[in-house]
């Protein structure tokens, strides 16, 4: 063991190029690393699985109605009424602009008059409808992005062990602003669009005959089935760009925490090439979403441009006829023109709300994520004075990964109010034993007691507030000295 010790250390001088490197190696420590990354590489892969659709979709919707918040509820509904009173005014104002066309011999400008009342109106309630959602929009922002915060602390060290603090910031950052689009896109978009387009076929069917409403409806089924099948074939490009801009993220981040590293090996420009490898694949994804998007674009006017000449075709023969007058061809044009914005921004919502659900997935994956390391049913708070304060390892065995040992049958007792030291070598185990003191592991055989007690038979809270560490590395927050000094006082 003693001749084990000592080839652990070596001091290595070497000269590359044009420097002197003086390294000393520490094998056992580097070894321990390479097995917490690949524990955190096991840990990731057991652990993260893509959230269904649908699951999102119902978790989302449970903080647009929260059963706690009579006061967000009311607000929903009072927004979904002034979404009625909206697409009301919005099937209104064709008629009155017919009426007005119709009774423009007449020299009345009453009818012109309530057009503009309409028009009004239409906004008026779509802007009021926005401001009394607004809450309900950010507070379920709110409320979603400190869930998934807090549920990131709660974690297990194994699944923090592997992580990629850049990308996984700017996951949950896309994610929480796709939730307020989403939430709009669900409530205030999607099922409107189909009460309105079944509203305005069935008028045209009643007003004006069979003729004009299929043709209404086949416009917009071939419309959708384009969007959706165009967007869905888009979305590996986001989906490309999102991994770039991940990739892009962390490496910057990495780059920028490991400065000194960098430096001692002349490194900048390979960091740089490595960080614009990325930018290029996001700029290339970025041009192949930016191209298929024109695409789209035109397809869905082209589509459009061709049902809204048919229609017209259609009310001037109805003219010619004289089954229809010249305010109702006003008044078709001014139907289709009306479903013409929902349709467009149907498109819209469509591809925002795919990419959104993308974003969102990392989101609430994280949320799936349990930890590993919990209270038992039935944990009691641990009990544990100055004069009781004793620490024992009773045969303890733990290992990172798989049939390789670091603590094999350890056994100790540290008696109350005594300072014991644990000496030994760099990887011998003594950071292990804080982390199993402290339940960030568990141990795959043998007992740890606190004051007579196992750690594992009591409350993870009461445990880790009745024990102080020193960390070797001193790491402050990037923010004022007094929140450094709150962590610390708060929990004393």
């Amino acid at each position: 063991m003693a001749e084990t010790r000592k080839r652990q250390f070596k001091t290595v001088i070497r000269r590359y190029k044009d420097k002197l490197f003086i390294a000393v190696s520490d094998q056992q420590s580097l070894e321990n690393k390479l097995r917490g990354l690949l524990l955190g590489v096991q840990y990731e892969l057991t652990v993260l699985k893509d959230v269904d659709t649908q699951k999102i979709i119902k978790a989302m919707l449970s903080y647009v109605w929260p059963r706690d918040r009579p006061d967000l509820r009311a607000r929903v509904a009072i927004s979904l009424g002034f979404l009625g009173g909206a697409k009301a005014m919005n099937i209104v104002v064709p008629f009155m602009f017919k009426y007005a066309v119709d009774s423009l011999n007449q020299m009345s400008g009453n009818m012109l008059n309530l057009n503009g009342i309409s028009r009004a109106g239409a906004a008026f309630f779509n802007e009021v409808r926005n401001a009394v959602f607004g809450k309900v929009a950010q507070n379920s922002i709110r409320r979603i992005a400190k869930n998934v915060f807090l549920h990131l602390h709660n974690l297990d060290l194994a699944f923090h062990l592997n992580r990629q603090t850049g990308a996984l910031s700017k996951a949950i950052d896309r994610g929480t602003r796709g939730i307020s689009f989403v939430l709009s896109a669900l409530v205030f978009n999607l099922l409107p669009i189909m009460f309105e387009v079944t509203l305005v076929s069935g008028v045209l069917y009643y007003r004006c005959g069979a003729q004009f409403a299929l043709v209404t409806l086949g416009t917009l089924g071939a419309y959708t089935a384009f969007t959706v099948a165009v967007t869905r074939w888009r979305t590996r490009f986001r989906i490309e760009m999102n991994k770039a801009d991940n990739d892009a993220g962390n490496a910057a981040i990495d780059s920028l925490l490991n400065y000194e590293t960098v430096k001692y090996f002349n490194n900048e420009n390979y960091e740089a090439q490595r960080y614009d490898g990325f930018l290029k694949t996001y700029e290339t994804a970025s041009l192949k979403s930016t191209s298929t998007l024109a695409m789209l674009n035109f397809g869905q006017s082209a589509i459009f441009s061709v049902g809204l000449t048919a229609i017209m075709v259609l009310a001037s023969q109805g003219i010619v006829t004289g089954t229809l007058t010249v305010g109702d061809l006003v008044m078709v044009n001014g139907l289709l023109f009306q479903l013409s914005l929902p349709l467009n921004f149907l498109g819209t919502v469509y591809r925002e709300t795919r990419q959104a659900l993308i974003d969102m997935n990392t989101l609430f994956t994280l949320l799936k994520v349990d930890t590993r390391i919990k209270d038992k049913a039935m944990a009691s708070p641990l009990q544990i004075t100055p004069q009781t304060a004793t620490v024992a390892f009773d045969n303890v065995h733990f290992e990172y990964i798989e049939g390789q040992k670091v603590l094999s049958g350890i056994s100790f007792e540290v008696p109350a109010g005594k300072k014991v030291a644990i000496v030994g070598g760099s990887g011998s185990g003594k950071s292990t034993i804080v982390r199993l003191l402290f339940r960030f592991y568990e141990p795959q055989k043998g007992n740890i007691y606190l004051a007579g007690q196992n750690i594992q038979d009591v409350s993870l809270e009461s445990l880790r507030r009745a024990v102080g560490v020193v960390p070797q590395l001193q790491t402050l927050l990037s923010t004022v000295v007094d929140a450094d000094e709150i962590i610390v006082l708060d929990q004393r």
